[in-house]
């Protein structure tokens, strides 16, 4: 269990419940930063001067709306930021995994103040401790942090203390709207979240994943491991600084707690033929704001795993090494890819402001004689050097120290293979800052060898925009079924659109569908516009 609080100086107690009270009444909940230092000073004076154990258990209690107002208001500093993230963002991150593990340590002293063996509310205790644990595994994953050592073993012992007590299905209400849970599900659901893969997963399909886990929880049970029987894929090893261990890997079967997911391997598959039925997520209970095609393949994401499958890699990956060039943005892949600068067409081209006065304010001091030329600004287009781990046919495991440009989870890059001249275009699948600082990216080559174009949407009554910007053509593979498709910016795609590509010569297309997206681009099939039905 957590390690309660300790420190030297005592600040003033909370000697009744009336007092707790009135101290929560007045958090600044309008200054979130400030309440949640309020909140935290709020802990302290509970754990170093505990008023009796009813009261206390209920101050901590009444505090949990708060809590969880103000810190999902400072998570919002770095949630979906890129990494490594900035100083202040560092800052508000470190803040809340403080508190998420204060609150956890809190509620263990409450339930060493009560006497946990013989307290009424050692299941409520306890939860809260998994609970509470729990969130900050949840906030490393959603800031795309390695997880700090220790932590799932605190989330073993509380656990194992609810197993010990034998209230570990004990109901306990979550929250107030009286919904039911116990330590178990508290505990399954995290472990669910891990086995999820949530370094791969966007912040949005994170939260998806989080509902879905601590709903279908009570689905799932946990078994003390018999030696000699079979054990499925994955185990929780009590002893182990993990969460579900590959069964391979463990040599004895005394801390071990065999998974059992036949309910819930129903529950998915019963979802999964009414999506095809074309029931809404929201009447299966999905969620209201995912789409039916989101649900589906995130429940494909996510059915080896929750139902301790072995899926075959499409692509086998082997070890290696070497140095990946990599660019991102779309201006320093243009160049990288194209091998020259960004122009437009002379026939739209505007010139700057800078150009416009060399050019005109300026013409006096010109020779007359000499040729006029206009001079650009040189771009300063760095690249980053990353180390290759691994990697497939179809990507690469990269990581770097902490230098180096920002990275976002499903951003776009133009990166070249150490044993390679040629770079192609990738996306990043997987992403994680490890304890040191450095960052681990897992990226997934787009199929075929980019051409650097221009590109201009045509809009209503055959007029366009006056000026190109950068885009990427990628040929058709028929080899892995793949078709001609184009990279466009974030935000361009509409069904229909009438788009001009520019080479040496103009042509116009017609957007058809998305094939891959992420939060910088687009990539969309095509078809000519003249072949429209």
């Amino acid at each position: 269990m957590p390690a309660a609080f300790t420190q030297t100086t005592r600040p003033p107690a909370i000697p009744d419940l009336q007092t707790g009270q009135a101290i929560l009444e007045r958090l600044p909940l309008a200054n979130p930063r400030q309440a949640q230092s309020d909140l935290s000073h709020f802990f302290d004076r509970l754990q170093h001067t505990p008023p009796p154990s009813d009261v206390y258990l209920e101050l901590l209690e009444n505090s949990r709306e708060a809590l969880c107002f103000v810190q999902e208001e400072s998570a919002r500093h770095y949630v979906n930021k890129p990494l490594p993230l900035g100083e202040v963002e560092e800052d508000y991150f470190q803040r809340v995994i403080a508190i998420w593990r204060k609150v956890a340590n809190t509620y263990a002293h409450c339930g060493q103040v009560g006497g946990l063996m013989a307290n009424a509310h050692s299941a409520r205790t306890l939860h809260r401790c998994i609970y509470y644990l729990g969130m900050a595994l949840i906030e490393h994953h959603r800031a795309r942090r390695e997880l700090p050592q220790g932590l799932w073993l605190e989330m073993h012992a509380c656990y194992t203390q609810a197993e010990k007590l034998g209230i570990e299905t004990e109901a306990v209400t979550l929250d107030p709207l009286e919904r039911s849970t116990n330590c178990s599900a508290a505990y399954l659901s995290l472990l669910l979240s891990e086995l999820a893969s949530p370094y791969s997963l966007s912040i949005r399909n994170q939260n998806l994943v989080r509902s879905w886990a601590s709903n279908w929880s009570p689905l799932v049970s946990l078994h003390a491991a018999v030696p000699g029987e079979p054990l499925p894929t994955y185990v929780v090893d009590l002893g182990h600084d993990v969460g579900l261990r590959a069964t391979a890997d463990c040599l004895q079967t005394e801390q071990l707690r065999r998974i059992d997911t036949s309910r819930l391997a129903m529950q998915i598959n019963n979802v999964r033929q009414q999506l095809r039925q074309k029931v809404s997520p929201a009447q299966i209970g999905l969620g209201e704001t995912c789409t039916s095609g989101q649900c589906r393949r995130l429940l494909e994401h996510l059915a080896n795993p929750w139902l301790q499958t072995r899926a075959p890699r499409k692509f086998r990956r082997h070890t290696t090494s070497g140095i990946s060039r990599v660019h991102t943005g779309f201006e320093a892949m243009y160049f990288c890819i194209s091998g020259k600068e960004f122009v437009q067409p002379e026939e739209i081209r505007n010139y700057s402001r800078q150009e416009y006065e060399r050019l005109f304010a300026f013409r006096n001091m010109i020779e007359p004689n000499q040729q006029l030329h206009v001079y650009t600004d040189q771009p300063d287009f760095s690249v980053d050097q990353w180390e290759v781990v691994n990697e497939s046919a179809n990507g690469f495991r990269l990581m770097r120290s902490i230098a180096g440009k920002k990275m976002t989870h499903g951003q776009l890059l133009a990166t070249c293979p150490s044993n390679s001249n040629v770079f192609i275009l990738a996306q990043t699948t997987w992403l994680m800052q490890e304890r040191g600082g450095g960052l681990i990216a897992g990226v997934a080559a787009l199929p075929g060898i980019p051409q650097a174009v221009l590109a201009r949407p045509i809009i209503r009554g055959g007029t366009h925009s006056e000026l190109f910007s950068r885009a990427f053509l990628l040929p058709a593979v028929p080899v892995i079924g793949s078709e001609q498709s184009l990279v466009i910016p974030q935000g361009w795609y509409r069904k229909g659109l009438i788009v001009e590509i520019y080479t040496n010569t103009a042509r116009c297309v017609e957007l058809k569908h998305v094939l891959e997206d992420g939060p910088d681009f687009e990539r969309v099939s095509f078809i000519p516009p003249e072949t429209r039905p």
